[in-house]
């Protein structure tokens, strides 16, 4: 696709704020040529984020033949060069996605782009990220250090994962897993979506919906994008995006992850399930998590991320 074939839509909103933690930066963002039905899918991490690339590239493409997942990831500091990370995104031919862990109020907003924002309850996010982050390789942990130390704003090595999950539950309680920018905490960001959550180029994903209904899901992430297959299409996407499927195309899903972690592909995604915390943590740090969901989120938006709209409320009539 030529740039001139290409209309660029309008701004809408730029950037409210700068974002920069151990492994993200909101500034990466500033190349960003964006095309009027361009995807973007943003999450806390371990949210179900690659689960929804599968989803939104099959609905895409209209193949459920196992493909790598390879999605421009502007905000990722650990990619090499922004100019080959832009590069990438400008040679994308067909429509595009985009994947981001930063909260909505750091990205700039353009017409008609769309975003899905897919959440999880934080305790579930919480052990997900722990494993993720215990599966880090020598080199995946050599180049978070090489960046983190040459930045002025932290100058220092990452500290290693605890072993123990309750340990790392405990600190991600005190700061939502931010990672050195508040504003990339779990409490920040959800709160940052759950805001634009009418807005009608925003849809709101849960990861627990994800399983009750996988189908339901993704046929409501379809329509919102405005795509439409024939159904022996969609029954084949419906069944390739379960956990099962993917985890044993996960080596062809994701072909790059044994850069990053030990065990590869498939130690990236893990298990795919939740309520693993149940009997792993303390109970004090369960009340502490409590108090923040209380403190930090309203109760319609601390009950979807609970149980997601199927067990609470559908978010664009979800009260405040």
């Amino acid at each position: 696709m030529t740039a001139e074939a290409i209309r660029v839509p309008a701004l809408k909103r730029a950037a409210l704020h700068e974002v920069r933690s151990h492994i993200f930066d909101s500034a990466r963002w500033a190349p960003y040529r964006p095309r009027p039905d361009d995807i973007v899918v943003a999450t806390y991490p371990k949210c179900g984020t690659t689960w929804t690339q599968r989803i939104v590239e099959m609905l895409v493409t209209g193949s459920a033949e196992p493909a790598p997942i390879m999605v421009p990831w502007y905000d990722m500091r650990l990619h090499g060069p922004l100019e080959a990370m832009h590069q990438l995104a400008e040679a994308v031919t067909k429509r595009r996605q985009l994947k981001s862990h930063l909260p909505y109020d750091a990205l700039p907003v353009f017409e008609g782009v769309k975003t899905i924002h897919v959440a999880r309850d934080g305790r579930d996010a919480a052990m997900s990220f722990h494993n993720h982050k215990l599966g880090y390789n020598a080199e995946a942990i050599a180049r978070t250090n090489a960046v983190m130390t040459a930045d002025p704003k932290f100058g220092f090595e990452m500290a290693p994962v605890p072993e123990d999950p309750a340990t790392f539950f405990s600190a991600w309680v005190d700061d939502g897993g931010a990672d050195g920018d508040e504003r990339c905490s779990y409490f920040y960001l959800e709160n940052s979506y759950w805001a634009a959550r009418r807005d009608p180029d925003m849809l709101l994903v849960h990861y627990n919906d994800m399983k009750a209904d996988r189908g339901g899901e993704i046929r409501r992430i379809a329509a919102f994008l405005g795509i439409s297959h024939p159904e022996p299409v969609m029954a084949a996407i419906i069944e390739a995006a379960g956990f099962e499927q993917m985890h044993e195309a996960a080596d062809v899903l994701m072909p790059m992850a044994a850069n990053a972690w030990e065990g590869g592909a498939k130690r990236f995604l893990y298990k795919g399930t939740n309520r693993r915390w149940e009997g792993a943590v303390s109970g004090a740090d369960l009340a502490r998590y409590d108090a923040r969901v209380r403190s930090d989120f309203s109760p319609a938006l601390a009950a979807w991320l609970e149980h997601g709209r199927l067990g609470s409320y559908d978010p664009a009539s979800a009260p405040d």
